[in-house]
Parts: structure tokens; C-alpha cells; sequence
């Protein structure tokens, strides 16, 4: 008979993390994978190059995950960010800091994360199967005791599930947790797509008229069916065939999804603000000081470099204005045009699939969960982490935080409970 301390099933990064967590406290660890290699999902973040923290401190970076950031409080006051780092640093991987307090390792290689997390699995002696799928979590009378293979079963008095989401199903992420934890009695919050990309049958999008171009710094937000902001975010944007992308289009999707789902699948309506900074009042009067001081001016011309040309072309040709000169547009107009300026409407059907997103949102529900330990409030010896979790971050090493957050506080408590917890008569299960 097969016996471990503790059991965790998936390599990933919050898997990887909890072994290492509950291996160096002292357990027996087994850390089972699907796949024929461990962290699969983690060499395609960053771009490849692995976005493996933030900067930032904890309330801020909470306050970037806005999927229930707040349960993760009790967690960040055991291991943070910055413990992330100094795991990093101890370990020969030395980390740089880019924009907004994004963390990358210096080789700008994933696999430097990667070949990290396995050699301290390694040097801890934690047991690595691979290409193994769990088909089941053992329990009896409340209690955890293993895991079933295909053709065989392990024990042990406290398994970890961290077999993240549904998103990259091609690196293993299929939704298998999510299935195990259903058995158990879990309950499973609907699943989303975020950080995804925004579909739009709007005809400026359907005829490509914008695709392809990139505008900075500019706000989008998400208005609700009375045409409320329910979210704005400051960043880039890009059009493309099928709709919008780019840092502020990915931010908003979550919520697109959310009011999707409210208004039964209604199309969600977007606002452009093109400049943010400025007020309407403002902008009205330095757009009329370029007409007066450029009255015979096509209107096109006298505003040249002031919004990107295709967008201008666009923006006039929908009003009517692009064969006026400057002294031909009439207050009523120029109105109209600060009005497209401030607030252009962009109609989104849905965002991308959970499958071609970058974060699963949804998941196990927190209420069924310690928040300081990680372990079901159903089933005793059992741990969460990770993208299971109903817990999702913005882009920009939010996720990949959470996630080894979450996986080393599973694994330390998991390890703390293992030490005290006989299995119940197993020849007889």
C-alpha cells in the first residue's frame, strides 16, 4: 500500500508551490500530474516569459483581483508577494521589475520559473508522477483518505487539488478539479471567461474599418442596462477583426460577462473616452480654438495628429462633417463631436471563450472554504488552490500571485494536519 502525508494533484503553479510548501514542513509529499511535464500553463505566461509577481503592495494587489480579492486577506498575512520574491531570490532566480510593478525572472525565460519550482521539488525529495489522472478523491466518514488512479489507489490523510481552470485546455486545464470537487459535495460557481478578449458585430468592427489600430491611455467602461458605469479602466487599446483587445479590453471583460449574464445574454454596451484627462468643457474649447484659428480649413486638416487618422475619418463621415471646412461646423456639431470623443459606444455581444481566454472566473465557492487554510469546510483533509478557486486578477502577475499564495498556505496547513490525523481502517475501503 502507497502512503504519503500529503497528496497534491496538479503541477502547476499553485500545485507546485503546495508541495514544496508541505514537503519542506516536513511531509511525505506525492505531487500527481496529467501531463508528461510539470508546469505546462506556466511557460506561457508573460508571453513566455513569466509574469511571476507584483511589486505592489498586498492591498493594492487585492484590490487588482477583483473576482473576491477580499478572501485572500487571511492568506497574504501568512505569505505574500514579496515572500514570492525572496522564494526566488534564495533560489538563485533573480527577478526584475517592468511597468506596474510586473515581475519577470532576468533570463525573461519561463522556464527559469519552471526549473526552480522543479528543482526544489527535487532537492525536498517530493515523489513526481506524471501522466497520471486522478479519477477520484478518497474519503470515508468526512474524511480524506487518498486518491484513485486508473489502476491503482495512494493514501493519505490530507490531498490538495490545484488542477487549475478551464482555460488552455491543450496544457491540461479541462476542468477535471472542478468535477472531483463536485463528487465531494462542492459547490461550483458558474464558470466565466476574463481577461478575454471582447467580440462586437458593430459595422465599423464587422468592415474592419478600425482593425489593427492601437490607441493609448484612453478609458473604456462597461455601462449596465440603464446605462451606468459599472467599471472603467485607463489603459491601451486595440481594435481588432473580431472586436477589442489590449490591456483595458481585457480588464473590462469579466464584467461584459457578468452584465451579459444579468441582462440574459443582451448585448452590453462600452464607452470610449479618448481623453480621460480632459473635461468636455475643456476639450470643446481647445477643438474651437483649432477651428478659429484655422477657419478655411477642411475640419480634418485643422485637427491633424489630434485623435489617429482612421479613427478621425470615421469619427467625421458618421457625423457628416468630413466635407466641411472649420467656420462650416455649427455649435450643434461640434457637440456631437466632443460627444464621440468623450463617449463612443462600441456594442459587445460576448467576449472570447473561457478556452481562448487568459482566466477562468467562477469556480469552487469560497464559502465552502477556510480562508486561512485552504481546507474544505465539507470534507476534512481536503485543500484548494489556485485557479480552482472562484478568485480571479487582472493581467500583470495578479493571477500567478494568487495562485502561489494560495498553494503554499494549502500545503503548510495541509502538512500542519497530516502530522495529527489517522487514517480510519483502510484494508476495508
Amino acid at each position: 500500500m502507497k502512503l504519503y502525508d500529503v497528496i497534491v494533484v496538479g503541477a502547476g503553479t499553485s500545485g507546485m508551490m503546495a508541495a514544496i510548501a508541505a514537503a519542506t514542513a516536513g511531509s511525505k509529499t506525492l505531487l500527481i500530474e496529467k501531463n508528461k511535464r510539470v508546469g505546462k500553463k506556466l511557460l506561457l505566461t508573460g508571453g513566455g516569459r513569466c509574469n511571476v509577481t507584483n511589486n505592489r503592495p498586498a492591498d493594492e494587489i487585492i484590490a487588482h483581483i477583483p473576482g473576491n480579492g477580499k478572501f485572500l486577506y487571511s492568506a497574504f498575512s501568512q505569505f505574500n508577494n514579496y515572500d514570492i520574491m525572496e522564494f526566488f531570490e534564495s533560489n538563485g532566480t533573480h527577478l526584475k521589475e517592468e511597468d506596474h510593478g510586473r515581475m519577470f525572472p532576468v533570463t525573461d525565460r519561463s522556464k527559469t520559473i519552471v526549473e526552480t519550482l522543479f528543482n526544489q521539488l527535487e532537492q525536498l525529495g517530493v515523489t513526481i508522477y506524471t501522466e497520471a489522472k486522478v479519477e477520484k478523491v478518497l474519503h470515508k466518514d468526512g474524511q480524506t483518505i487518498g486518491i484513485a488512479l486508473e489502476h491503482e489507489k495512494i493514501y493519505a490523510p490530507c490531498v490538495i487539488l490545484t488542477t487549475g481552470g478551464r482555460t488552455y485546455p491543450s496544457t491540461g486545464s479541462t476542468g477535471d478539479g472542478y468535477k472531483l470537487a463536485k463528487r465531494l459535495g462542492h459547490t461550483i460557481s458558474p464558470l466565466y471567461a476574463t481577461e478575454s478578449p471582447i467580440i462586437s458585430n458593430d459595422h465599423f468592427i464587422q468592415d474592419k474599418t478600425l482593425q489593427g489600430l492601437s490607441l493609448q491611455n484612453i478609458a473604456l467602461s462597461v455601462l449596465n442596462e440603464k446605462g451606468k458605469v459599472v467599471v472603467t479602466h485607463q489603459m491601451d487599446l486595440l481594435f481588432t477583426h473580431f472586436g477589442l483587445s489590449g490591456p483595458a479590453a481585457l480588464r473590462c471583460s469579466s464584467f461584459v460577462n457578468q452584465e451579459l449574464t444579468k441582462n440574459e445574454q443582451h448585448p452590453v454596451t462600452l464607452q470610449l473616452d479618448l481623453f480621460p484627462e480632459v473635461e468636455r468643457q475643456n476639450l470643446k474649447k481647445e477643438v474651437n480654438t483649432k477651428f478659429f484659428d484655422q477657419p478655411e480649413k477642411s475640419v480634418k486638416n485643422a485637427l491633424k495628429n489630434f485623435i489617429p487618422e482612421r479613427l478621425m475619418d470615421f469619427i467625421l463621415s458618421q457625423l457628416i462633417m468630413s466635407d466641411l471646412s472649420s467656420k462650416q461646423v455649427s455649435d450643434q456639431q461640434l457637440d456631437q463631436f466632443i460627444q464621440q470623443l468623450k463617449s463612443f459606444k462600441i456594442t459587445a455581444e460576448k467576449t472570447l471563450p473561457i478556452e481562448k481566454s487568459f482566466v477562468t472566473g467562477g469556480g469552487i465557492s469560497l464559502k465552502e472554504i477556510q480562508p486561512k487554510t485552504m481546507e474544505s469546510k465539507l470534507v476534512n483533509g481536503l485543500f484548494f488552490a489556485g485557479e480552482l478557486l472562484d478568485i480571479n486578477g487582472y493581467t500583470g502577475g495578479y493571477n500567478v500571485t494568487a495562485a502561489f499564495v494560495t498553494g503554499h498556505v494549502a500545503g503548510t496547513h495541509a502538512a500542519a494536519i497530516a502530522e495529527y490525523t489517522y487514517l480510519p481502517d483502510l484494508e476495508s475501503d
